[in-house]
């Protein structure tokens, strides 16, 4: 194949970015890249996105797209900080205009955020295909965890973001808001349409101690031994089954300061007139 894909682990939150390059032509893209946030101190550095960037520095690559999986709720992106650097375009699902919507109403942003998906360059919609050098990325929407998931096919790889994780650790949650399980289900199938030794690329990994992280699984592998969903299960028995699960999780730490980012396509707030920059937590939040 004409392609190399080379993967990136962020400890913190346990997240895998990656690197996606023609290998003819030298251009690539970045996915899900990670920003390094301090919620006790407020700060904000770079320092896992500055591997990612040496990375295509030393390799002398030319990045045309930094693509993001869905408005991650666990980790602030570093798309906003690695386009400053590579002049890449940021591109992420149309359903993120669903998603701003929802969190402008719960952050109270409606004076301070423009709920068009200005902030990104490239809306994907279901079906769209794009090039990265002579690499052929196609678009696969993939709701349910988020009403903005979608995963993105090039030949023998597909990421998928938070839809799915090793078979032992089952799907993603669908209880955050725009999420849903009867959703999520009709993804995991159309995932499943695609051929049994297709290398499924994650986002996540949680393992235990003395493990190491896995980034890559495959269809046959989900359709077999997916604790949550395989080729067998009914979409009653799946949602069931998720909406238990979901009732048992805590809010990510990050949820709050993540998602106010990242629906600004990892760009910060605008500071007020002392140069300080603040984000909000809602208190006793109504749903």
């Amino acid at each position: 194949m004409n392609n190399k894909v080379t993967p990136f682990f962020h400890q913190d939150s346990n997240t895998f970015s990656y690197i996606v390059e023609c290998l003819t032509t030298r251009h690539c893209a970045i996915i899900d890249p990670c920003a390094d946030f301090d919620l006790f101190s407020g700060k904000l550095t770079f320092n896992s996105a500055e591997q990612i960037l040496d990375f295509v520095t030393k390799n002398n690559l030319i990045c045309d797209y930094i693509l993001e999986t869905h408005a991650h709720a666990d980790h602030l992106s570093a798309a906003f900080w690695l386009k400053q650097k590579t002049n890449a375009k940021i591109g992420i699902g149309e359903g993120i205009l669903e998603v701003q919507k929802t969190f402008s109403s719960i952050f109270s942003l409606n004076d301070e955020l423009q709920c068009d998906g200005s902030q990104f360059d490239c809306l994907w919609k279901d079906g769209q295909s794009f090039l990265v050098g002579e690499l052929v990325f196609h678009v696969l929407s993939t709701p349910g965890h988020t009403s903005d998931s979608v995963s993105y096919q090039v030949d023998e790889y597909t990421f998928v973001g938070d839809t799915l994780f090793v078979p032992a650790r089952g799907t993603a949650r669908c209880d955050f808001p725009g999420g849903s399980a009867e959703k999520l289900f009709d993804s995991v199938q159309k995932l499943f349409q695609l051929p049994d030794s297709t290398k499924l690329m994650l986002c996540h990994d949680y393992p235990e101690e003395g493990q190491t992280a896995v980034f890559e699984t495959t269809v046959a592998e989900h359709k077999l031994e997916n604790i949550h969903i395989n080729k067998d299960t009914s979409v009653e028995d799946f949602v069931a089954k998720r909406q238990k699960r979901d009732e048992t999780l805590s809010v990510p730490k990050l949820l709050y300061p993540s998602v106010q980012v990242n629906i600004r396509a990892g760009e910060l707030p605008a500071a007020n007139k002392a140069g300080q920059i603040y984000l909000k937590i809602p208190v006793n939040r109504r749903n």
